[in-house]
């Protein structure tokens, strides 16, 4: 059976949200490095890279930069935004094939984490990046605040997105664990399906903390404001030993 994943982040996500957070990728990753410097010979994984607006701020800023998606056309709009500059790998988070130690960075960023119903897989992701980092090596974890999500859900709202005719539904699962997003394009008759988990802060730094990694520092936005239940992010960067 297909994951929603798989469906949804092709052309049509393109297509509907061609600059998103453009901005918000130059503060994010402005933010990383006012915590975590590298230097032009250090590697960064962006893990769930989508089209790549991390990736090149990543790279901006110097580092070899490896970006990693399952969605071939996240990748493709990756490497034209890049001109072909920098390492793009497809794959599945829970299968990442680097060698232990081979990153002095990694950073899963923009809510791109979180999509298992398998508690377990979520935690073999986590795992996995952490053994792939060096020694001293850290990983950037920047997820949506469950508890804002809450607090502020809206529940129906019509877009009109680069022309077409959008609804999108929002809800909490009643178990209350995933925050489910429906996408209906109105005028071609099909639908899309968003599902992340809600982890609060403290399950998200449980997660890193088990993996291995040490939590170093905490933010509510991508401007570096302290992390808390009013915050719209909730932005962990851990170490490894």
């Amino acid at each position: 059976m297909t994951e929603w994943f798989e469906q949804w982040f092709g052309e049509e996500y393109h297509a509907l949200y061609p600059h998103r957070d453009d901005e918000d990728a130059r503060r994010a990753v402005a933010l990383i490095r006012s915590v975590v410097p590298w230097g032009p010979r250090d590697r960064i994984l962006d893990l769930a890279c989508g089209p790549g607006r991390h990736a090149a701020e990543l790279a901006r800023w110097s580092g070899q930069v490896v970006g990693f998606d399952l969605s071939r056309a996240m990748l493709r709009r990756a490497r034209e935004r890049n001109g072909g500059r920098g390492a793009l790998v497809r794959g599945d988070m829970r299968a990442l094939p680097f060698r232990a130690g081979s990153f002095t960075l990694a950073v899963n960023l923009f809510t791109s984490f979180g999509y298992f119903l398998n508690e377990e897989e979520n935690r073999r992701v986590v795992s996995q990046v952490a053994a792939a980092l060096a020694p001293g090596g850290h990983f950037v974890l920047d997820y949506l605040n469950a508890e804002h999500v809450r607090r502020t859900l809206r529940l129906r709202i019509t877009e009109q997105a680069q022309g077409r005719d959008v609804l999108v539904t929002r809800r909490i699962d009643s178990a209350d664990r995933f925050v489910i997003k429906e996408i209906e394009l109105r005028d071609e008759g099909r639908r899309f399906q968003e599902r992340v988990r809600l982890y609060d802060a403290d399950e998200l730094a449980a997660l890193l903390l088990n993996a291995g990694l040490g939590i170093v520092a905490r933010f509510g936005d991508y401007d570096g404001a302290p992390a808390g239940p009013t915050a719209p992010r909730v932005i962990l960067v851990a170490a490894r030993a």
